[in-house]
């Protein structure tokens, strides 16, 4: 067996689990903590529960929100700013993804001084970042036990990811309430995440046993709980079960890799801003029949996984009924439509495809693949 390495943040994961964020910044030794979140995390009230056990602990604080979806370099290095003018030595990340990565980003410049595009790709961060606590609210991105954190760079119209285990969170506190105010379109574009995390990670050419089992029981978990979820949103139970596939998913593509669906996401959520959970939707499907002729008994496991009964089908068969199943999927979801639904034309393409030939996430796809390929993908995607 090759040598594969694991990391993970400490994880506690149930109801009620955001309120131990001052506790575990004290055990940490906070001196003062920065709150990185947005307006929307805000206004759903789950900040407020952090800023109340802040103070009941006793622990200064300050708060930066001025933070967007798919967040913006400008906004990591005004966020340093305020954690370098007001002597944190802490961050606390309440809110989904895009918080999430924006405090992993500020950390990286806290620490290290320089830019926040300076540091893209793999292993590019020198020296660790600050303590950070983090409190997922979204069911999807997996940041908050990920070693990966997603910029987007407005000067170049790209995201960059920057991939080290120098960026890894202290601490998850995974909290299924947090999950109840989502809106369901929200919740099923950050669960079709949580299931490409999942494929992509099995398919990787860097995958593991131990991550092989994380991946699996995630597109279990998203493929029998999901629909539901959207369909009863105030179900602790289910959101539960979406918040441990959130989980799994997280830590096994952190540490397998991801793949084309993710580079050719990031390709157009920094040209276009587009929402990184709808466009992994609409790629996922399309990006089989490329990789199918390298991982097709693993494609088997993954819709065996589904529910899917394929032990008696060659694989052609087993290609068209997973591609099927997929599509199913995101329907009983309420995703439908094309990249073209979304303002995507084909003079789009050799741009987008260009930038997605550039990320990171390529060198783990199970198929290397040239830039005609990425570009006909786009276009089955259309």
């Amino acid at each position: 067996m090759d040598l594969r390495k694991f990391v993970a943040p400490e994880c506690v994961f149930g109801v009620d689990a955001r309120m131990l964020a001052a506790s575990y910044a004290s055990n940490i030794g906070a001196r003062k903590v920065l709150i990185v979140t947005d307006p929307g995390v805000e206004a759903a009230g789950w900040t407020s529960d952090v800023v109340d056990g802040l103070k009941r602990a006793g622990l200064p604080y300050a708060v930066f929100d001025d933070v967007t979806p798919n967040p913006r370099a400008e906004e990591v290095m005004a966020g340093a700013d305020v954690y370098l003018s007001e002597n944190c030595n802490c961050i606390v990340a309440v809110g989904g993804g895009s918080p999430i990565d924006c405090a992993k980003g500020i950390g990286i410049v806290s620490t290290n001084k320089r830019h926040i595009v300076e540091f893209e790709g793999v292993d590019e961060v020198p020296f660790p970042i600050p303590p950070l606590i983090c409190i997922p609210t979204t069911g999807g991105s997996s940041a908050d036990v990920s070693q990966f954190a997603i910029i987007n760079d407005m000067d170049r119209r790209v995201k960059i990811a920057i991939i080290s285990k120098a960026i890894l969170p202290d601490v998850a506190l995974i909290d299924p309430v947090t999950l109840t105010t989502m809106p369901s379109e929200l919740t099923s574009n950050t669960g079709i995440d949580t299931l490409s995390h999942a494929i992509e990670a099995y398919v990787s050419n860097a995958q593991s046993a131990v991550t092989d089992v994380l991946a699996l029981e995630a597109i279990r978990l998203v493929t029998q709980y999901l629909a539901a979820t959207v369909s009863d949103p105030l179900n602790v139970d289910l959101r539960s079960k979406i918040s441990v596939a959130c989980m799994d998913a997280g830590l096994a593509f952190s540490n397998a890799g991801l793949g084309i669906v993710h580079a050719m996401s990031h390709s157009l959520g920094g040209e276009l801003d587009m929402p990184h959970g709808k466009t992994n939707s609409i790629l996922l499907r399309h990006s089989i029949p490329f990789n199918f002729p390298l991982a097709g008994e693993r494609y088997r496991q993954i819709g065996e996984a589904m529910g899917l009964d394929l032990a008696d089908k060659d694989l052609d068969e087993v290609e068209s009924v997973l591609v099927t199943e997929l599509k199913r999927l995101d329907e009983s979801v309420g995703i439908t439509g094309g990249l073209a639904d979304e303002g995507i034309c084909l003079d789009d393409i050799p741009n987008l495809a260009g930038k997605a030939m550039d990320d990171p996430d390529i060198a783990t796809n199970p198929r290397e693949p040239g830039l005609r390929d990425i570009e006909e993908i786009y276009e089955r995607a259309l």
